[in-house]
């Protein structure tokens, strides 16, 4: 198999200094077998399906050969995990193979997770079990297609190897594939080290494969952590409507592009609860859904630290372009969740009650009980001469509750100017009728383990169009029964 053919390498990351990674092949695994193959993905990225499903496109997916024109590394880089500040973190289970310059025209990173320890390892082993593999494709690709910012999955391939973790797990690999794989934490590893050559090197580089516009402005570097922050309180925005909870949100999983990456512990609520935590790890509620917004900041406010040596010579003058421009997230967060959210409300004019009218929705929800996504989703059949189906009344355990509020958000609705029709379906554009259920995850995870991969297959084709009316599929917007429910996910590492 010739790079040619199959990975039209283009390795910029790789030309800079040997301090940023550790170049190293990925560990060979004992029967790689191709689980699945993400199609229209690879088509996107200009490489060749029939080759990725032969034995030697397969031995490339698995870890078990390196394409020509491949630069493997690992990734060095820093960050604060649970507030804690740990110097030295890096790929400690994944392999960069290089870049390819997709379709459009843009820098891609195809990275493979779970191919073998590295010298950041840790003492891990490097591996991952095949169900985590299985969950990212999963979420990354429900992400995608609800239109949020993601890291995205090619291929999940089975190693034939057993991973030791509470219990033995058949191993797998899963090949990412992301704009980029630069982290607040990248920026913090050459701080932590006082190197500002390195530091003014990653930054010239994030622009130049980011924010090229940056590179015109008064102080680039500035310009580089305000275009951050916009993306972020943007991004954390659009999680914040979909009821998404990261899991983690440790500084060496925030992208510098602006991409959902590293989908460990992560969960879609049913049951709306502000201080919803899944992640078996997150013991004290830090990554909590209601506390991703201000842990946003925190993470900025690392990246602007991060990057005060290139702000200006003087210190206090430095800190205060920091400050100024940090202080910027909360308005952009708060003006971009407003967006999201009347959106799902349906609302096209600003008014200023409309916070307001949110909060106590949200709040009677957590109260009643309330499942967010059909709660929202129902919303829309109060609107339109020909709307039908379920009333969101009926997710609330006091309908009559909800029914004070909706008269409220009804008579906000008179004052729209945009026709009903418009605005119905703005909300279901908005809402969407399917996620990842966590219980449907899990089963799927569960099918594979017993080498049944229907229940995958399926959901990945239910997620395909979670906004749609899929009435085939309708089990699929149901929230678990009691036994069900998911009370706890894991990073799988």
């Amino acid at each position: 198999m010739t790079a040619a053919t199959t990975f039209p390498f283009d390795n910029s990351y790789a030309r800079l200094p040997e301090r940023f990674y550790a170049r190293l092949d990925p560990s060979p695994v004992a029967r790689p077998r191709l689980v699945k193959l993400n199609e229209p993905l690879a088509a996107e990225l200009g490489l060749d399906s029939a080759t990725l499903h032969s034995p030697d496109g397969v031995a490339v997916l698995a870890g078990n050969a390196t394409p020509e024109g491949s630069d493997p590394l690992a990734m060095a880089y820093a960050g604060h995990q649970f507030g804690g500040w740990s110097p030295q973190l890096g790929d400690g289970r994944a392999i960069l193979l290089g870049e390819v310059i997709d379709q459009n025209g843009q820098r891609r990173d195809i990275q493979l997770k779970g191919s073998g320890p590295t010298p950041f390892s840790r003492n891990g082993d490097g591996r991952s079990p095949l169900g985590p593999a299985l969950r990212e494709y999963i979420i990354s690709e429900a992400m995608t297609a609800l239109g949020v910012p993601t890291t995205r999955s090619l291929a999940v391939t089975a190693t034939g190897e057993p991973v030791m973790r509470e219990t033995v797990l058949p191993g797998g690999v899963l090949t990412r594939v992301a704009a980029s794989h630069i982290r607040v934490g990248t920026f913090q590893f050459f701080l932590g080290r006082k190197d500002n050559e390195g530091l003014q090197l990653l930054a010239d580089h994030a622009i130049q494969r980011h924010y090229p516009a940056a590179a015109q402005a008064p102080n680039p570097y500035l310009a580089l952590l305000e275009a951050v922050i916009a993306r972020q309180a943007a991004l954390i925005a659009q999680w914040m409507s979909l009821g998404f909870i990261h899991g983690v949100m440790n500084t060496d999983n925030m992208t510098i592009s602006g991409e959902t990456i590293d989908y460990g512990p992560c969960a879609f609520m049913d049951t709306y609860k502000a201080g919803m935590v899944y992640s078996s790890i997150d013991r004290q509620g830090r990554y909590a859904y209601a506390n991703q917004p201000p842990i946003g900041h925190w993470n900025l406010v690392c990246l602007a630290q991060a990057l005060l040596p290139l702000f200006a010579d003087d210190e206090e003058k430095a800190i205060e372009m920091a400050q100024g421009a940090v202080n910027q997230y909360p308005a952009l967060f708060q003006q971009a969740w407003l967006e999201r959210m009347r959106r799902k409300l349906g609302l096209t004019l600003i008014e200023d009650g409309d916070h307001a009218l949110i909060e106590e929705l949200l709040e009677l929800m957590e109260v009643n009980q309330a499942d967010f996504t059909l709660t929202f989703r129902y919303l829309a059949n109060a609107l339109g001469a020909g709307a039908a189906g379920p009333p969101a009344r009926d997710q609330f355990i006091d309908p009559t509750a909800f029914d004070a509020w909706a008269s409220r958000w009804l008579e906000r609705q008179q004052r729209e100017a945009a026709a009903i029709e418009v605005r119905r379906a703005m909300m279901l554009a908005a809402n969407p009728l399917f996620i990842p259920r966590n219980h449907r995850v899990e089963a799927a995870i569960d099918a594979a383990y017993q080498d049944d991969f229907g229940p995958f297959e399926e959901l990945l084709k239910v997620m395909q169009r979670p906004f749609d009316e899929q009435p085939e599929f309708a089990a699929y917007t149901r929230p678990p029964a009691p036994d069900q429910i998911v009370h706890q996910t894991f990073c799988g590492t």
